[in-house]
Parts: structure tokens; sequence; C-alpha cells
């Protein structure tokens, strides 16, 4: 359908639109690694008596069909069919694996064992207005009919034939290494959990033995927001990946500008709504290119700036107020961290837009495109929205427009510095042990705090592992590239050196200071023991199994 519509005009931008999508491949991964489910087609459905044993009549040739009502008995309606009145019902699982909880007759069961003998339902058709489970985006094998979508009609067509095995692809990529969620037992960032619609991602373990984000694969349904909101790439989007897409818009629109197309506008869009996104292009101009995603949120920030840098005048997301509301939320939050950026940069912010299908009068379009970056963006997904973002701050300069280097930023951005008072530090480096992009780090060879603003996240594992809590956090945006870029030393203090070796191993404030606090303490009442505190941890074991060895009798000491 809508390469029948862009295939109708015959202006010179829609046929460069036309040669541009035609002649631009999209690598996708060929065969992407996948989860299974396996249905028997044994259905549960829950809601009001009347309602479900009326729906119980569509679905005669599954496995089994179980009806809970969630009324109370004295409502019952005479049927043919059980109906089993439960109270406190709880469901969870997915397809082929839903496990059903309830209580019959003042005793908790496990529905399915109780009913039809099985360990799990596979399918759940919940008819109730505000449906048991809560998730955003349902997961496979659930239909919450009752709550107004998908509707009653979609789910006679599709349910049905959810018997057998079926594959779903593994939406994202995840690498613990890069995580800002939690390190040494401390806890930091939480976007990724805050923009699962679908219940998918938990934060797992405890303050002593550490935490960690778990993804469950047969929840997640490729929503994006978690790697759209994941500000280190620790969760990426495989299906295709982010990079690849970024890449193909740029070819695109190089291929648009090779066939004499003018102005061109990237729109990005969801395939799962075909009709709407033709809706919207038929009240846009010939210029504006629509880009098909599996989801509207499998591309980040990063994304959208490439496209301005590469010829694009403006990105437009084509969207609906129906969407879940964390998905709207995430998309809000991201674009409104982009429209701050073009408005520091005295762009017009609206070159980064969403268009609601529900009010696509407001649509403001634009018709000058900004300075093509002459070299690819690369490195990162922070390093590439920098790249383009640093282009940008450079056209600007060369049009004598003078920008504000230190600028304020919505709260919940992740791009800013990290103060410390310095008077109050003890250079321990637990900041730098927590640290999950090295944004601080330390020097090997003196007492040294380091930090570099463009590789901070604004975690705060740094700021909640600092046990003198002399670490602060601003959110903000640094226009100077060589300042953003640059290492710069936070704190730094004279090294002690080792009395046997010479090394410099700690800051000569903090062993003083040990030495201060162990005035008095048995365990260093001699000379021998004091002198230990000045040695590094290598010279120190030497020289306690040197004294063990000359003066056995210690070893009997408790």
């Amino acid at each position: 359908m809508l390469s029948q519509f862009l295939a109708q005009s015959e202006t010179t931008n829609a046929k460069a639109r036309q040669f541009a999508i035609s002649q631009t491949v999209e690598l996708n991964n060929l065969i992407p690694p996948t989860v299974s489910y396996e249905s028997r087609g044994n259905l549960v459905i829950i809601g009001p008596t009347r309602i479900i044993v009326d729906v119980a009549e569509q679905f005669t040739d599954l496995n089994s069909i179980t009806l809970v009502s969630t009324e109370s008995e004295n409502q019952a309606h005479e049927s043919e069919r059980t109906v089993y009145f439960a109270k406190e019902l709880s469901v969870k699982g997915f397809l082929g694996a839903f496990d059903v909880e309830c209580t019959l007759n003042g005793e908790r069961v496990n529905l399915a064992k109780a009913t039809i003998g099985a360990t799990a339902f596979d399918l759940v058709l919940d008819m109730k207005l505000d449906s048991v489970m809560s998730e955003q985006v349902p997961v496979p094998g659930y239909y919450p009919v009752g709550r107004g979508y998908p509707t009653l009609a979609q789910v006679l067509d599709e349910l049905p034939g959810l018997v057998g095995t079926f594959d779903k692809p593994k939406y994202f990529r995840l690498n613990p290494d890069l995580c800002a969620h939690s390190s040494r037992g401390v806890k930091g960032c939480e976007r990724c959990v805050d923009a699962c619609p679908a219940g998918a991602l938990t934060s797992e373990g405890t303050a002593e033995s550490g935490h960690h984000i778990q993804i469950n694969p047969y929840l997640c349904q490729g929503v994006g927001t978690c790697a759209t909101a994941c500000p280190t790439e620790a969760i990426s989007y495989a299906l295709p990946e982010a990079e690849k897409t970024q890449n193909f818009a740029s070819r695109l629109l190089a291929n648009y500008k090779k066939e004499g197309g003018e102005t061109p506008i990237i729109a990005f869009c969801s395939d799962r709504h075909e009709n709407f996104n033709v809706m919207a292009l038929k009240t846009m101009p010939d210029h504006v290119i629509p880009v098909v995603l599996d989801e509207l949120l499998s591309v980040g920030i990063d994304t959208w700036f490439s496209a301005l840098v590469n010829g694009a005048a403006q990105v437009l997301f084509i969207a609906s107020r129906r969407m879940p509301e964390t998905i709207q939320r995430v998309l809000t939050q991201e674009v409104e961290i982009a429209q701050t950026f073009l408005s520091q940069l005295e762009l017009d912010p609206q070159r980064i837009q969403v268009l609601y299908m529900e009010a696509l009068h407001e649509m403001t379009l634009i018709d000058t495109p900004l300075a093509v970056i002459e070299q690819p963006l690369e490195g990162n997904k922070r390093a590439r929205l920098m790249g383009a973002l640093d282009h940008l701050a450079a056209d600007a300069a060369s049009n004598n427009i003078e920008i504000t280097e230190i600028q304020s930023l919505p709260s919940h951005a992740p791009y800013g510095s990290v103060s410390c008072e310095t008077k109050d530090c003890t250079l321990c480096m637990g900041c730098v042990a927590v640290c999950p992009t090295r944004a601080l780090h330390s020097d090997p060879d003196s007492p040294t705090l380091k930090f570099i603003e463009q590789d901070c996240v604004q975690c705060g594992l740094c700021v909640n592992a600092c046990p003198e809590k002399v670490l602060s956090m601003k959110v903000q945006m640094n226009w100077s590239q060589a300042q953003r870029q640059e290492t710069q030393i936070m704190h730094k203090e004279d090294a002690a050196c080792c009395l046997t070796c010479g090394k410099p191993f700690a800051p000569a404030s903090m062993i003083e200071m040990l030495r201060t606090k162990l005035q008095g303490n048995p365990h260093f009442s001699d000379e021998a023991s004091i002198n230990r505190l000045y040695m590094c941890e290598d010279c120190r074991v030497k020289d306690i199994f040197v004294d063990l060895s000359a003066n056995p009798e210690k070893q009997l000491k408790v």
C-alpha cells in the first residue's frame, strides 16, 4: 500500500524519492537469534460470566477452554459450560506458559493443574475492563480485549492459529560490562527499566550480592525504548542494528540528492501501521521520505542528528496518541533533549518533531537543509551524536553565531559534569571503581582523580559510591568540543612512596590520616607496625612474613 501510494506522484521530488527507496538496500541480520514458544491450544477466558460464555463459542477448535468468571457466584448465568468463580486472580508468563493462580473455594490453586491437568495455560483472553496483567504492551499469547486493544475481531482472526511452535527474534543485545545500573553493590542508572512497557526488564539481586539488569526474551516485544534510553549502549537494538539503520538513512538521502531531489525530510514510521503512514503522507509534500522501522524507537537521538547533518532538512516521527504511555513518554523525553540542543544552536527546534495522527494539522515543515558533514560519523552511539552536534556548532560559528559554552539540559538528559569538593576527598578511588564509562579514572603514577565530561552519562554511581559524599552531578551541555573531550584533573595530591621499594602507592594525606586514627590501637603499638603503613601492599606483606619468621612466637598471639 505504501509503495503504491509513493508511485502515484510524478513530480521531480517524488521520482527522486522513489529512486532513493528502490536503490538503497537496508542491511538486516539475515539469521537473527530467536526464542521459541510452544502452544498446545489450551485457552483460559477471563471476565464477566455472560461475556465469557458467549465468547467461548468462537473457539471450539482449540484443545481446551477454561472459563473464569470475575463475578460472584450469585451473579451466575445458566450455561452448559463449566464456569469457575475465582477470587484473587493473578496471571504471569507468556505464550505456552501462563501461570494462572486464584482462590477457589477458599484454597489457593494453580488453575491449569486444577482444571485441565496441565502445568500452565497456553493462551489468555482477558475480557475484564481492567485487565489482570497490567503491562502496556501485552506479552505474546495474552489478549486484553476488555481494555479496548486489540479488538475482539482481531483476536478471533489471530488467536486460533496460535497452536504449535513459534519462533520470535531476540530483539536486543545486552553487554553487562557497559551497564551503568549497578557496580560493587552500588545502584545507579535505571533508565531502561523505567522505559520498558512490556515488563521484560527487571533489576535483580541484593545490596550484598550486587544488582544486575535482566531481560526476559520471552516477554520482550522489541519496542526499542530500552536501547534508546540506554546512555552507554549496554542495551542495543539488534534487529536491525541501530547503526545500520543510521547508515541506511544517510545513503537514502545521498541517493535522493543524486536523482535531483531537493529539501528532503525524513519521516520515521512503524511498519505495524501502514494505513496510518499513508494517511499521514497524503498530507505532506513529495520531499518527505518515509523510513519504515519495526518500531519507532528502535533508533535514537544519534540517528536523528545523523540524518540532519547528512542532508535532511527535518526529522519527523509519525506517531499516535494511542501508543502505550511509556513509549510516548520516552519519545517525548528524547525529542525534548534533541530540541534543546537545536535551540542552543539557534536552530528551529521543530527540525526534530513528533507528528501525532490525531493532530496532523499542527505540523510545521522546514525546507532549508543544514550544512552536510564531510566525513561519516564514527564511534559509539555517544561519539556519533557528539560528532553531529560539533559539526552543527562549527557551522553556527562560521555564520557568526555565538553559542554559550555551558548550557543546561532537561533533568533526564544523560549528559553533564561531575564536581568534587576536593578539601574532603581522600582519593580512595571508589568513584573510579564504579564508573562504567571511565569518565572518572585515575593515574597509575600518582594519586590523581581525572574526568572526561563527554564520557559522563550522569548515572549517579560515583555519587552513590563516594564514602565522603563529596561528589555531585550537573546535567549540562558543554559546547566547547576541546574542553568537553579533554582530561580534567579534579583532585591531585602528593604520593606516599613505599619505604622499602620507593613505589608511590597512596595519597600522603591518607597515610597520615590513618596514622592519626590508629594511635593507641594495640595492633599498631610498635614502630614496625607503624612503618608498614608507609609500605606498598607487596612490601607490607613481605615485611609481615619476615617478622613472623624471625619471631615465631608472634604467630601464637591472638
